[in-house]
C-alpha cells in the first residue's frame, strides 16, 4: 500500500475551523503538509490550529477573512501568496440556508454565488500563477452530491453547487496542461454542526435533505 508524503507541500484550506474543512486540514497535516487555515473566526482558527499534526516540523498558520466579503478575501489571500507558495488549495465554505428555490430571494442567490463561486474563483486565481510556474498544483473543491441530483429543501445550495461544479470542470480543462489538477469532492450527509442544524430545522417539516454540510 502506497503512503502519500506531503512533506514540503503547503496547503491552504478554506472553511477549516470545523466540519469537513477542519478534517481536511487535519488529514493533510498528518501526511506532512504545512497548512494555512482560512476562515472568519480568529478564536476558532486558533483552536483548530492546535489540533493539527506537527510531527514533521510543520509550522501551521491561519488567515482571517469572511467569505461574505469577496474583496476582503482577495486582499487577505493576495498578501499571503505574495510571500508563500501554495501547492494544495481546498475550496470549502458552509452551505447556504435551507429552503425552497421557489421561495428564495434574489439576494439569497447572489450572496451564495459570491460566497461559493466568486470566492473560490478569487482564491484559485491568486494561487494558480505560482502553481503554473512550479508545474504542480492541486485544487480540491468541497461541493455536494446535489450536483448530480438536487436535494429537497436546499434550493439555493443546489443551484450554486451546480455552478461551482461546472466552473471547476472548466478550470480542470484549462489548467491540466500545467500539471494542475482540479477535482470536486461530493460529500453526502456528514456528521457536522451544519447537518445537525438542518435536521433540527427539518424534523417537524417532513423529510430530511441529505446535504453535504461543509462547516
Amino acid at each position: 500500500m502506497l503512503s502519500l508524503d506531503l512533506s514540503g507541500r503547503n496547503a491552504l484550506v478554506a472553511g477549516s475551523t470545523q466540519g469537513i474543512g477542519l478534517a481536511s486540514a487535519q488529514a493533510l497535516a498528518q501526511l506532512g503538509a504545512q497548512c494555512t487555515l482560512l476562515a472568519r473566526n480568529e478564536a476558532a482558527l486558533q483552536k483548530a490550529i492546535a489540533t493539527l499534526d506537527t510531527s514533521k516540523g510543520q509550522q501551521h498558520q491561519y488567515l482571517v477573512a469572511d467569505y461574505s466579503q469577496p474583496e476582503l478575501v482577495r486582499s487577505v489571500v493576495a498578501a499571503f501568496v505574495a510571500h508563500n507558495q501554495v501547492h494544495i488549495l481546498v475550496n470549502n465554505s458552509g452551505g447556504p440556508a435551507a429552503g425552497l428555490a421557489s421561495a428564495a430571494s434574489t439576494d439569497a442567490f447572489l450572496a451564495a454565488f459570491n460566497q461559493h463561486l466568486i470566492c473560490n474563483h478569487i482564491v484559485t486565481g491568486l494561487v494558480v500563477p505560482a502553481m503554473q510556474a512550479a508545474g504542480y498544483g492541486r485544487v480540491i473543491n468541497i461541493i455536494s452530491t446535489s450536483v448530480k441530483i438536487p436535494l429537497r429543501g436546499l434550493g439555493v445550495s443546489n443551484t450554486i453547487r451546480g455552478a461551482v461544479a461546472s466552473w471547476a470542470k472548466t478550470m480542470a480543462n484549462e489548467l491540466g496542461q500545467y500539471g494542475i489538477t482540479v477535482n470536486n469532492v461530493l460529500p453526502g450527509a456528514t456528521a457536522t454542526a451544519r447537518l445537525s442544524g438542518i435536521i433540527e430545522n427539518k424534523a417537524t417539516k417532513g423529510g430530511l435533505p441529505q446535504e453535504e454540510v461543509t462547516q
